[in-house]
């Protein structure tokens, strides 16, 4: 069978503790599988060198790259999430936000009634979507 999964690289060592905020943030969310650098390794002793992970029960994958880049994340890619709670939705607003950045506040865009876009501390992009 073949798979598909979204793969997010962070740099600076910062895998495990965006993992801790999403765990924090989504129910039905934790870590499946990692594997960590080892002493004298490529990467920084006990960073990912390769996770899986289920966010609301859909599996992700993601590392910390040993390479600095010059590139990072970017809003052109993002994960959308749909809320049936509008407690639900600021809650987690206001957690994946704070440190991060807001492309698109919380509103009604037309093609939502409750929507906003953002990118979290790491640099990862969501689009929160009241369903």
């Amino acid at each position: 069978m073949t798979i598909t999964r979204p793969f997010l690289m962070f740099q600076d060592g910062n895998a495990q503790s965006a993992l801790d905020l999403y765990f924090s943030a989504f129910p039905d969310s934790r870590m499946v599988q990692v594997e960590r650098y080892a002493q004298g390794g490529s990467g920084a002793e006990g960073t990912i060198k390769v996770a899986t992970f289920t966010l609301c029960g859909r599996e992700f994958m993601c590392s910390d790259s040993p390479v600095k880049h010059v590139f990072s994340f970017t809003p052109a890619s993002s994960t959308f999430v749909e809320f049936d709670s509008i407690t639900e939705l600021e809650r987690v607003l206001s957690l994946l936000s704070d440190g991060g950045a807001v492309l698109m506040p919380l509103g009604n865009y037309g093609f939502s009634r409750m929507f906003a876009w953002i990118n979290d501390r790491f640099g990862v992009s969501w689009q929160l979507n009241l369903a």
